[in-house]
């Protein structure tokens, strides 16, 4: 039985979970390096490819949700030997959050220059905004689509396919984005920022086109919808409801973070922009073996497998620290060269190297943090992950936040207070999985 839980058996399903969950910031840090190089207006074009992404990103994460759902509630009839009971659930779900993501374009689309305005942009920056944001939303209902395929596959333990999914997604989104943002010779004229919004949702609906491919192909799981509801639509619905809290309350986070940085000038937006989506590919690589946490912990509860979960957490973390600490190290290897990548504007360049340190100083606590917030998805716990991140989003995030912008830290105090409020998420998940499952454990033969 331990053999599931080497080192090879995890990086099988980790590694292809990591290149996949890697893509998404891929595609966000592509945006940002070619619109970050345009020739007209850039501080103002990568300005509005921040603030709009930190929208989209918050859509995507508050209705993305299914995937965990989802993989969770899939994993744990795996291993209980009870698949055939939730084999017609992923349509059921498709088929709720795709039809939330229309509503979802209805509502927001005639009112984006209203919610950008809330981030603090204004003039160019605002322009900007609305026309990218006016584009890439198309692509919502997509990405929700291809995300819910993914938990599917991962609750089936293949993290395989969605990886090849995601390959083709963001080698896609990046030749499109050369050849859209730039043009080509006579052929397609340079269409600069709406460029890449065209690119980006190009990359989505193909992703999406091979997901339900594959879903059919190589699983037993139908994505047409067929009535009644699958018994545990109910616990679906449940898990998304604290899931969907959670998420405000993450974004809530970026939100702030955000409209403060905007706040502070063009320069500053531009500066956060680059490093926070750089955090956003620490974390999603990392989220490799967060995902192994959240695909194998759910099969072994399934079977009630105490001591290997233990195990499993113990392997998590080293192996995610290690990780952390690679970033970190590779971060400041490379601290002179890196910000030249997005940007050649001095002044965005000084106000990343002042903030960059700090990303590359809570790798490590995010691994603790994402692993363990994989995991407990993992296991259903929802509930326990809503009440936390409410816990340090308003307890510890924006209290410190307000005291050292107060200071007038600037960036500085964004990036402080999302250190903390990391090392805040992550301790606690710690403690609440060995109080849980240490005792089930020993109680085992």
């Amino acid at each position: 039985m331990k053999s599931e839980l080497s080192f090879k058996a995890i990086n099988k399903l980790a590694i292809p979970a990591l290149i996949s969950g890697i893509s998404e910031p891929i595609l966000s840090l592509t945006d940002t390096a070619i619109i970050g190089n345009i020739d007209t207006n850039a501080t103002e074009s990568l300005a509005a490819v921040g603030i709009v992404g930190t929208f989209l990103s918050m859509l995507i994460w508050v209705f993305g949700q299914t995937r965990s759902a989802i993989s969770s509630i899939i994993s744990q009839h795996l291993g209980a030997g009870k698949l055939e009971r939730v084999e017609n659930l992923p349509a059921q779900a498709i088929l709720i959050i795709t039809s939330l993501s229309f509503l979802i374009i209805l509502i927001t689309y005639p009112f984006a220059q209203e919610i950008f305005k809330l981030y603090n942009a204004d003039n160019l920056i605002l322009e900007y905004s609305i026309d990218y944001y006016r584009i890439r939303v198309f692509g919502l209902p997509f990405t929700l689509f291809t995300i819910t395929v993914f938990g599917a596959f991962r609750g089936l333990q293949n993290t395989f396919h969605p990886m090849i999914i995601a390959i083709v997604g963001a080698l896609t989104n990046v030749i499109l984005d050369f050849i859209l943002v730039f043009g080509l010779s006579d052929l397609i004229p340079a269409l600069g920022l709406k460029g890449a919004a065209y690119a980006s949702v190009a990359a989505q609906v193909l992703m999406a086109i091979i997901s339900a491919i594959y879903i059919v192909r190589k699983t037993s799981i139908p994505l047409m919808v067929k009535l009644p509801w699958n018994e545990k639509i109910p616990d679906f619905l449940l898990m998304i409801a604290n899931l969907f809290v959670r998420t405000v309350a993450l974004n809530v986070t970026l939100y702030f973070a955000s409209s403060f940085a905007t706040k502070y000038g063009k320069e500053y937006i531009a500066a956060y922009t680059i490093a926070i989506n750089l955090w956003f590919f620490g974390a999603f690589l990392i989220d490799g073996f967060a995902s192994a946490g959240n695909i194998m912990s759910g099969k072994l509860l399934g079977a009630k497998r105490y001591k290997e979960m233990i195990l499993l957490s113990n392997r998590l973390i080293i192996y995610g620290i290690i990780a952390g600490a690679i970033l970190s190290i590779s971060g400041l290897i490379l601290y002179n060269e890196i910000p030249t990548i997005f940007t050649q504007d001095q002044s965005v360049i000084q106000q990343f190297k002042n903030v960059f340190w700090l990303v590359l100083l809570m790798q490590p606590f995010c691994a603790v943090a994402f692993i363990f917030d994989g995991i407990f998805k993992g296991l259903g716990k929802m509930k326990y992950l809503r009440n936390l991140l409410l816990i340090s989003t308003f307890l510890v995030f924006l209290p410190i936040l307000l005291l050292l912008d107060h200071w007038q830290l600037q960036l500085k105090a964004i990036f402080v207070a999302i250190t903390f409020w990391v090392i805040a998420r992550g301790i606690p998940l710690v403690i609440k999985f060995r109080s849980l499952y240490l005792p089930l454990a020993k109680s085992q033969p």
